[in-house]
């Protein structure tokens, strides 16, 4: 007996449906930027050291999402992946501090994603900027915490 044969279009409906699920929950169907979970994916499986410039290739990614979500005026999409932008340049200053790797390259790479939230802040109208300031102001936190650890003052 073959499947589908005699059934109705109810069946194919249902079978259809049943697969595109399958194919979901196994991960067959893109849902994200798969460069963008590749990247993710190599994280955990990457060494200390190399794990700063990772990190900061994903906020980089990120921050050009951010820019097209907030042309295009998809504000809750921007600030998803404004989030991103901050946690991983954290991610990256930690691994930078901890590994005494890419530390000057975070800091310079940060400062540039910096000015650019500023370029799209000021083309947002006031009440929509709030977020942008915050993640500002914490990526100041994080390049004042790359200029401290690579200029420490006394002995080292």
């Amino acid at each position: 007996m073959m499947l589908g044969l005699g059934h109705g279009p109810r069946f194919l409906v249902a079978v259809t449906v049943v697969t595109l699920v399958a194919a979901l929950a196994a991960g067959a169907l893109p849902t994200e930027d798969p460069a963008l979970d590749a990247m993710k994916g190599r994280l955990s499986s990457t060494g200390i050291g190399d794990r700063p410039h990772l990190c900061v290739q994903i906020a980089e990614h990120q921050l050009a999402e951010t820019d097209k979500f907030y042309a295009a005026a998809e504000i809750e999409k921007a600030q998803t992946t404004l989030t991103d932008v901050v946690a991983y340049s954290e991610l990256a200053r930690d691994y930078a501090i901890q590994s005494h790797k890419y530390q000057k390259q975070t800091e310079i790479t940060v400062r540039v994603m910096t000015r650019k939230l500023n370029e799209i802040m000021h083309t947002l109208a006031h009440d929509e900027q709030a977020p942008l300031r915050d993640a500002i102001n914490r990526l100041e936190r994080v390049r004042d915490d790359l200029l401290a650890a690579m200029f420490r003052k006394g002995p080292k």
